[in-house]
């Protein structure tokens, strides 16, 4: 089924069951991928969809971290609970023993480990992890097995 059908089906079952959480989110998710499309003057396949997704999930996180240093508790609990929501909807993420495996695999294939082979190291992998691993790790993981 297509991302986007799962939200509208889901976006009903949640109106019917009352959770007004889960419908509010839904509908700013909807909301936030229209706006896209008319932005773009084209029709979001579910990669596009799912790059919308993440990004409104980026943005919760980052008001989680603006919440905790304000002091907001409130707030963070819910931003918690819709960035739990919109990761519902996205591909489960990558482990970083996953991310090794794959990186040590690359580094393998090029020969041996340099720093100066980061990039080379970085263009393959991402790919490949692309949607399933946040780039902060990746990068992480890299220039650990390259020391």
């Amino acid at each position: 089924m297509e991302l986007r059908e799962t939200l509208r089906a889901d976006l009903v079952v949640a109106m019917r069951s009352g959770d007004a959480q889960r419908r509010d989110v839904i509908r700013m998710l909807l909301a936030a991928i229209k706006q896209v499309e008319v932005d773009t003057r084209s029709e979001l396949d579910n990669d596009g969809i799912q790059d919308v997704l993440r990004k409104q999930l980026k943005q919760r996180q980052e008001s989680i971290t603006d919440f905790e240093k304000a002091g907001r508790p409130n707030e963070v609990a819910s931003e918690l609970a819709e960035s739990a929501i919109i990761e519902s909807y996205l591909p489960q993420m990558m482990s970083r023993q996953e991310i090794e495996l794959l990186a040590r695999r690359i580094v393998d294939e090029m020969g041996g480990a340099d720093n100066k082979m980061m990039g080379q190291v970085m263009s393959r992998l991402m790919p490949q992890v692309k949607g399933r691993a946040d780039g902060r790790v990746v990068n992480e993981v890299v220039r650990g097995l390259l020391q």
